[in-house]
């Protein structure tokens, strides 16, 4: 099976090109060197995706959150902060490919390879693999980060491994290591794009042909850009696109596209006029806003708020519309990142768990966006997919299910509570909302489409109905599941 032209993709390796101007090159790795060049400092750009790679590994950090912080710290020219994220946040969602090639390469399994020197195969790696940028100076930068920290020996060691990564390009290393599309068609297309199996298998149960797959995986194994949000009330998404210098959204109307730059240097996103989030995510708070509920009461619920994003957007439309959200979430932390974002509009947070929020009922809308595996948001959490097991799922559900329950307790006769998680997997989406109206009697699900869609676009391309779910390859969104549920 061919990749689709992955080697031509001008946006794989953030545009560096096979055979121009090499960084970090200089000399053949297993030429002799002076102490000069012993000592010459490592590649700024590699060093910053190292140290993402190896807090990843060694501390269950969250790249997305470490990397800016690490870039704003580095001084890193722009040129430079592209290729640092480009490598750390690529190499981070390739692990599982990456691995297969180093364990091949070094004639042993990766678990027994030092854990800083296997960091060090694996950004090499991506390099050799899944950039244009050359070999020669993905392995010689790649040996420099080893000889910096651990010497001569065990440079060594990574110089001949990447030497013999890099005698196959990608496609020939997965024809040679992937299970045959004859044999095992999601298995193969699992390992062609860098997708544990069983995720793999979740994703062919929700979408039914194999077409469609090889589209999700693909569009989940690429560079998404940045979706931003403008706050209503404060900026519109008109301004806010002709300021940030992107393109308005398709669905929401709060949605800006964009395609480059750093979001946090925009005046907009520092003063709080505008943020960073998911098309998907902006859809979710637009639909419960939009859901009739007869006579609103101006009483809102958001019970599972943290870390904000949703609560602050429906925060703004509560505001314009002379309503008051409740926010609950469980940690102390994430319940003051709520109060941040929410800063200065009508929302009260509440630290408690949401099964148990001790709030009366009568809430005219109530959003349970609730905890859930992530598999939705692959592309934007590149090291998640490697975190996951099926194992997580089913407490994960029970949960999903006790907080629509607790939903439905506090809304009102004639209320919606709008159920989204982030996630296609069946057992989170179809089958809680099922289970929810299989107990009661006294719920209806009310269809989605409409509310996501407006006036500016046709409901059916969000499905058959009556629930939205939302994917990357289709909506060039996260996959975000939502359904309405409206208390007779």
């Amino acid at each position: 099976m061919t990749r689709g032209g992955r080697g031509s993709d001008p946006r794989r390796g953030g545009g560096f090109q096979r055979g121009g101007p090499q960084r970090g090159g200089g000399q053949r790795s297993d030429a002799p060197r002076d102490k000069k060049t012993r000592d010459k400092p490592v590649d700024g750009a590699r060093s910053v995706a190292l140290k993402v790679l190896r807090a990843v590994r060694k501390d269950d950090a969250y790249a997305n959150l470490l990397l800016p912080r690490l870039l704003r710290e580095s001084k890193l020219d722009p040129r430079d902060r592209g290729l640092a994220t480009e490598l750390a946040y690529g190499t981070a969602r390739s692990l599982g490919l990456l691995d297969a090639v180093i364990a091949s390469a070094a004639g042993r399994p990766v678990a027994d390879i030092d854990g800083d020197l296997l960091d060090v195969l694996r950004l090499g790696a991506y390099q050799l693999l899944r950039t244009r940028i050359g070999s020669h100076a993905a392995v010689s930068t790649s040996v420099d980060l080893v000889r910096a920290e651990h010497g001569m020996g065990q440079a060594g060691f990574v110089n001949a491994v990447l030497r013999k990564v890099s005698q196959r390009d990608e496609q020939l290393w997965i024809d040679a290591l992937a299970p045959s599309m004859a044999d095992d068609m999601i298995g193969h297309l699992a390992f062609a794009y860098a997708h544990p199996r069983w995720i793999a298998d979740v994703f062919a149960d929700s979408l039914g042909s194999i077409g469609e797959l090889q589209a999700a995986l693909a569009a989940d194994d690429d560079r998404p850009i940045v979706h931003l949000v403008a706050r209503p009330g404060q900026i519109t998404a008109e301004e806010l696109a002709l300021i940030s210098g992107g393109d308005e959204g398709r669905y929401s109307p709060y949605c800006v596209y964009l395609p480059e730059g750093d979001p946090g240097s925009l005046d907009a996103v520092r003063d709080g006029f505008a943020g960073v989030q998911d098309e998907g995510s902006q859809l979710v708070a637009v639909a419960a806003a939009r859901a009739g509920v007869g006579e609103d009461g101006g009483r809102w619920l958001d019970l599972c708020a943290g870390p904000g994003g949703k609560a602050a957007l429906l925060g703004s439309l509560a505001d314009l519309d002379g309503a008051h959200l409740d926010a609950v979430e469980v940690s102390d932390h994430r319940a003051k990142l709520i109060e941040n974002v929410v800063d200065g509009l009508p929302v009260t947070v509440h630290v408690a768990d949401g099964r148990e929020s001790g709030l009366e009922p009568g809430y005219d809308r109530v959003l349970v966006d609730a905890p859930c595996s992530g598999l939705g948001s692959l592309r934007r959490r590149p090291e998640a997919r490697w975190r996951r097991t099926p194992e997580d799922v089913p407490a994960l559900v029970e949960l999903q299910k006790e907080l629509v329950t607790e939903a439905l307790r506090l809304v009102r006769p004639g209320g919606v509570v709008v159920y989204s998680t982030c996630s296609p997997h069946p057992a989170e989406t179809t089958a809680v909302i099922d289970a929810v109206l299989a107990a009661d009697d006294s719920v209806e699900q009310v269809d989605a489409r409409p509310l996501v869609a407006g006036a500016e676009n046709d409901a059916s391309v969000f499905g058959v109905g009556p629930h939205v779910q939302l994917w990357p390859h289709r909506h060039d969104t996260d996959a975000m599941f939502l359904a309405v549920l409206r208390k007779k």
